[in-house]
């Protein structure tokens, strides 16, 4: 049975074995030909039709040959004239039909516009909710600034990602032997088209590189889950609070700080930002008086909510596969959509309270430089992060010499919808009779539970998260387990203990510290130290200074980088 494979003339030069040859052949492109059907032979899925008779003869005439001699002689080889384009590749089944290999490479590939969308759409996550206090925080005019500032820092260091596995020379080539004005003629790149930044991370500096790149990813990752947590029990309190008020028709004052009219914006926590002896009075407006007490009770953002999540959520991380919460991955372009219609509305009716104090606050009006910048620059590191999946979503581009425009011009959209919706809310928040320190970490929290359009956008962002959750869990498994036990699902006790772990992080810091715009910067600078600025910085350096080609203004560049990056973390610190 196994001499039915072997060919009949198989011919062998002296000095080659058969191992040889089959190394031989899987490097020849030509050396496994396709076999090729006409388009009117083709079976759709609809259609049924046999192959033609012409097509059968032909499919057993190339069988033959293959029976005649080995793939390595290419005396009898099908020739180029037949063989299909890539887009062209047809399967032969032994029952007599043809079927179309669907991308030649297995692969779809994107246009630009689609690759510049995806990256944007992966980009804007729970950072936009907090840009309006980030620019509170280092001040209007400081906050724009840096905001362009870090969005091209971060882009450069992006860019050097995306490039470092394209610097890799092959093995043997010399490369740091020789004279530096010969280099660029011999030097010799390695196929690096299946690596990722940990691979090349593990390149340039072995184990160490490896694991670093993947602790800091996991930073990343649990960091915008422990967000998500506090958002969703944020969102879920609200849109219980909502329905609850609405099904037992109760009128609510949230607080004397907040605006009158149809659009009231309120200031949840006064004393928290400035020392006004004032308290937040909440009181009820309702036929029965007896159940707000026991709804408050049972209802709390803080107390019981976040445990309530965890009835949904802990045995969805437990799925073996992350495929039906893949499907809704659209429903983030359709919350950011609706978050910039929310907020052009608001700040249409709300209009524009704007006065500049260059450096002295006043009663209503914060600074324009204020030195709690750092807490801006740290969320803004989270904001623009993408340098882990980069490569990844990059190789899906149809025109990959387009690379580098494409990932500028995603990097400006991203930029330019935070500086939207961050100058918009900033801007309209009504100072007076509030003060623009009312800014929420999560700017919707600046809006009562009671009204609708806001009610709509927790709500939608509710399912949205809960869908993304798993997600991310999902991610997180796949990294850590696959590193460590080298499959994605080594049993359930393993997965189960580590989704307990990440649930019983995000319920604490519901909990405890329920301050999306802190979490954030936190995890952002730690993530962002190495994955940003250090290992970006060191491998381009690492990579000239080998080619002979590193010169001190880059040096000193990238130098500035690291040290940008390391001062970003103190001062997280420190504000």
């Amino acid at each position: 049975m196994e001499d039915d494979w072997k060919p009949l003339l198989a011919s062998e030069r002296a000095g080659e074995g058969y191992t040889d040859r089959g190394v031989m052949d899987s490097l020849d492109p030509k050396s496994k030909r396709p076999f090729h059907v006409e388009p009117r032979n083709i079976v759709e899925d609809d259609v049924p039709e046999r192959v033609s008779a012409e097509a059968s003869v032909m499919s057993s005439r190339v069988h033959y040959y293959g029976r005649l001699t080995g793939s390595s002689d290419r005396l009898l080889v099908p020739p180029d004239h037949v063989i299909p384009a890539p887009g062209e590749i047809y399967v032969y089944s032994p029952l007599g039909t043809a079927f179309k290999v669907q991308g030649g490479d297995g692969t779809t590939k994107n246009p630009s516009i689609v690759t510049i969308f995806a990256i944007w759409n992966t980009m804007m996550g729970t950072a936009i909710l907090s840009m309006p206090w980030s620019i509170k925080q280092a001040g209007f005019t400081l906050g724009i600034i840096i905001l362009i500032s870090m969005g091209l820092l971060t882009l450069y260091c992006c860019y050097r990602v995306l490039k470092s596995p394209k610097s890799i020379p092959s093995p043997g080539c010399g490369v740091g032997h020789v004279p530096r004005t010969y280099v660029t003629s011999v030097t010799e790149y390695a196929d690096t088209s299946d690596w990722e930044f940990p691979d090349v991370c593990k390149y340039y500096f072995g184990a160490v590189g490896q694991w670093s790149s993947l602790l800091f990813s996991m930073v990343s990752l649990i960091g915008a889950m422990v967000v998500y947590w506090v958002l969703m029990s944020n969102f879920l309190f609200n849109t219980g609070k909502f329905i609850y008020n609405y099904a037992h028709n109760v009128s609510m004052a949230d607080s004397e700080f907040g605006t009158n009219g149809t659009e009231r914006v309120i200031c949840p926590f006064p004393n928290e930002d400035h020392g006004n002896n004032c308290s937040v009075s909440l009181f009820y407006l309702s036929s029965n008086g007896t159940g707000a007490p026991l709804f408050d009770r049972w209802w709390s953002k803080t107390n019981t909510v976040p445990f309530y999540l965890i009835i949904l959520l802990l045995p969805l991380l437990n799925f073996r596969s992350a495929s039906f919460f893949a499907r809704f991955t659209f429903l983030g372009t359709i919350s950011v959509v609706y978050l910039i219609f929310l907020v052009t509305l608001k700040a249409f009716r709300l209009g524009f309270h704007l006065e500049f104090h260059w450096f002295d606050s006043s009663k209503f009006f914060v600074p324009e430089f204020r030195l709690l910048f750092p807490q801006l620059t740290g969320v803004l590191t989270l904001a623009f992060f993408i340098h882990n999946c980069i490569i990844t979503l990059m190789k899906n581009n149809k025109h990959q010499e387009n690379n580098v425009r494409d990932l500028s011009v995603a990097y400006l959209l991203v930029g330019l919808t935070y500086l939207y919706v961050g100058v918009l809310i900033f801007g309209s928040f009504p100072s007076p009779p509030l003060s623009k320190d009312c800014i929420e970490p999560n700017f919707l929290d600046n809006f009562p539970s009671s009204d609708v359009l806001v009610f709509v956008a927790r709500a939608f962002l509710l399912f949205q998260m809960t869908t993304v959750y798993p997600l991310l869990g999902y991610l997180v498994r796949v990294q850590m387990m696959g590193q460590i036990f080298g499959k994605h699902y080594p049993g359930f006790f393993h997965v189960f203990t580590l989704n307990v772990i990440i649930v019983a992080a995000g319920v604490l810091m519901a909990k405890f510290y329920p301050n999306i715009g802190s979490i954030i910067r936190y995890s952002g600078a730690l993530c962002g130290l190495a994955l940003v600025f250090v290992l970006p910085s060191l491998i381009h350096m690492i990579s000239l200074r080998r080619l002979g080609e590193l010169r001190w203004p880059s040096a000193l560049f990238h130098s500035f980088l690291i040290l940008l990056g390391v001062a970003n973390l103190i001062g997280q610190f420190f504000m």
